[in-house]
């Protein structure tokens, strides 16, 4: 029977370190997508799934604008065909430490008390930002730890970006990236 709301433990998932601004993982931010599958492809033998879009008046050109690795739990934002944003799923994507501290299907809450205190001890205390739907994000971590629904619960679906995003975060992805996941 197909369990909608499965949630993968902790000991099952694949386990990652983040660089903050720099890498998820193994994704390094700038990778293009076939860079990212090559990668990938080492840790799992799902092939990304890639949209395209077409600008406006180019009707022939065709850019990459995501790739999903749904089973393994990863959604990646390109920008210019180059890795811009990696979303873990809540449910069953790897889990991600920062500063030791597991941020992937975790209580919002909990992490985000950890983000306070952390951005207290940093010179100046400008750390700590917030999104859209009160959703806490680390300007020295290059994260948002957006939310996802896990049956009656929600835990987090963490989001990371490259430096460059911290310019006009809510634009820098797609909405989407920001909207809260079912």
């Amino acid at each position: 029977m197909f369990e909608f709301w499965k949630v993968v433990p902790d000991d099952e998932r694949q386990h990652w370190t983040m660089d903050p601004f720099a890498s998820v993982g193994p994704l390094r931010f700038g990778m293009t997508p076939a860079e990212v599958s090559d990668v990938l492809s080492e840790v799992t033998e799902e092939r990304q799934g890639l949209w395209r879009s077409y600008p406006a008046g180019d009707a022939c050109t065709s850019v990459i604008d995501r790739g999903d690795y749904r089973e393994f739990g990863l959604r990646l934002y390109y920008g210019d065909e180059k890795l811009k944003g990696v979303a873990v799923d809540a449910l069953c994507g790897p889990q991600v430490h920062a500063d030791g501290v597991a941020l992937v299907c975790r209580v919002p809450s909990v992490l985000e008390h950890w983000m306070i205190e952390r951005a207290k001890a940093l010179e100046p205390e400008v750390d700590l930002t917030y999104m859209d739907l009160g959703m806490p994000g680390s300007d020295s971590l290059g994260v948002v730890l957006n939310v996802q629904r896990a049956g009656d619960h929600l835990v987090t679906r963490p989001v990371f970006f490259p430096s460059e995003g911290l310019d006009d975060l809510s634009h820098f992805l797609p909405r989407e990236a920001w909207a809260i996941h079912h």
